[in-house]
């Protein structure tokens, strides 16, 4: 099984971009959000941990962005939580795929929480500031202050790009988003 990790910056179209691999995609993103949505016993370590912020089940994204904003180090106490069982989720997709050719991880901290390992393929969306700008405001709960703490922890688009064996320039246009995955997975496959 190939392994492809999609790195980028935050509203780059790394989710776009993995769908269009027409392979199985671990969106964390999605997951993240299910699991606010379903997981009572995340609810209960987060309560827990964030007794003053986090008290509504299923858990309010509001609640958690209040809680990351309100301190620097809440941040840190979710994503520890969170990427656990991230982690636990990401094994089980990637055992019931096991037979599939490919696989893609659009994850966003991907190497920053050491997802990543050695073989896998890593692919940069490289796209315009002022693109991922109009893009980022038109997201529902656009939050530039929580974009920024964001940002912060993630590793910087350079290194991400020296990192990479693949550069996908995301002009936003489906043809040669197309044209740039199959030039990938003939070089690949």
């Amino acid at each position: 099984m190939i392994r492809i990790g999609i790195l980028g910056k935050i509203g780059s179209g790394k989710s776009y971009i993995a769908k269009n691999f027409g392979f199985p995609v671990f969106n964390a993103d999605k997951e993240v959000a299910k699991i606010y949505r379903k997981d009572k016993k995340i609810f209960n370590k987060l309560n827990k941990i964030l007794p003053k912020h986090i008290h509504t089940f299923p858990i309010n994204k509001d609640e958690i962005t209040n809680a990351i904003l309100s301190n620097k180090n809440n941040l840190k106490k979710i994503i520890k939580i969170i990427h656990e069982e991230i982690r636990k989720k990401i094994k089980l997709f990637l055992k019931k795929n096991k037979n599939k050719k490919i696989v893609i991880l659009d994850i966003p901290l991907l190497l920053e929480n050491k997802i990543n390992n050695k073989r896998d393929i890593l692919i940069f969306v490289d796209s315009k500031k002022s693109e991922i700008d109009k893009r980022l405001v038109k997201r529902k709960g656009f939050n530039p202050k929580l974009i920024n703490k964001f940002k912060k922890i993630q590793l910087t688009p350079y290194y991400k790009k020296k990192k990479s064996h693949f550069i996908i320039k995301n002009n936003f246009n489906k043809n040669s988003i197309k044209h740039a995955i199959k030039k990938i997975l003939n070089e690949i496959l």
